[in-house]
């Protein structure tokens, strides 16, 4: 891989990340409060049923479970926890939570890609989790138990759907789009029952509403996840997980800008030792060698 390609996948990857701090602003300024099942379906359900209809190709063979798993981790049990964090956690507080995720990235890893533990993204991981510390300082704001377990719970989901991820790797002739589509729409069906047994429908539902729910599910959902799976593509597992520390500082910023939140020196500290972990961790291509890890050799057509 080219550095420009490894740059562009880096930015790819970096950018969902900046888009998913702000679903933090969003859920809490304009989604109908107390009902993260109906946000999470909103999110998943039409963005995979728009993907698929615009490429019409479903799974075959074993792509059937393995797309269910996938989306479930990746989608469904990760975007509920997401929002019940954001619901009972103060914003910047529930993507600092949920950033531990890297670091479950590298023990998945060990454990399901045989990788070893290497000491640059260990490093890196206890300067960010020294920015993470700094941020939460001073929130001044009690911590819920529920936001934090799901919090972490969610951090875990996605770790595990991402290491899959590289060792269940899209085949080659399928496009990026139709693989995105089933794991949001398989993801979307996981919610759409828990939300129509736990959480009734808002008697009304208003033009804000919709913006919110329109924000979620076409820049939150469709451009996010075809960002994220194309940089998931061409980047190592515990490389691009490492972007996600992009999300709390995001988050933080989206505070600052649309709610008029404060941000202090210690905040500012944070921030910039979450960002020099993100450039630490990153481990570019040698000129002339291929970064692909070989869980990226595409499948022969006929195991598909």
């Amino acid at each position: 891989m080219s550095s420009r390609s490894y740059t562009l996948a880096l930015l790819c990857g970096g950018l969902a990340a900046v888009i998913w701090g702000s679903t933090y602003v969003v859920t809490t300024e304009l989604l109908p409060p107390d009902r993260p099942l109906l946000a999470s379906l909103a999110r998943a359900l039409p963005a995979g049923l728009l993907l698929l209809l615009w490429q019409r190709q479903l799974p075959q063979g074993h792509w059937w479970w393995r797309s269910a798993l996938l989306g479930s981790l990746n989608i469904g049990l990760f975007f509920y926890c997401l929002f019940v964090a954001a619901y009972h956690l103060p914003g910047g507080v529930a993507a600092l939570v949920m950033s531990c995720q890297p670091v479950l990235v590298m023990l998945f890893s060990v454990f399901l890609l045989h990788e070893k533990l290497r000491l640059r993204p260990v490093l890196a991981a206890g300067i960010a989790s020294g920015g993470v510390a700094l941020l939460v300082s001073v929130q001044g704001a009690a911590l819920s138990l529920t936001g934090v377990v799901a919090g972490v719970l969610g951090a875990a989901s996605m770790a595990l759907g991402i290491v899959l991820s590289k060792k269940w790797p899209k085949p080659a002739h399928i496009s990026l789009v139709t693989f995105t589509g089933w794991q949001l729409l398989a993801g979307g069906l996981l919610l759409l029952p828990l939300a129509l047994y736990q959480e009734s429908l808002p008697a009304q539902i208003s033009l804000q509403n919709l913006a919110g729910y329109s924000y979620l599910c076409l820049i939150g959902a469709v451009l996010a996840y075809l960002l994220w799976f194309r940089a998931l593509q061409r980047l190592p597992a515990v490389t691009l997980s490492f972007l996600t520390f992009t999300s709390p500082v995001s988050a933080l910023l989206f505070g600052y800008l649309v709610l008029n939140q404060q941000l202090t020196l210690q905040q500012s500290l944070g921030a910039v030792a979450i960002l020099l972990a993100i450039v630490l961790a990153q481990r570019p291509p040698a000129p002339g060698v291929p970064a692909a890890d070989t869980s990226l050799t595409p499948l022969p057509k006929g195991k598909f």
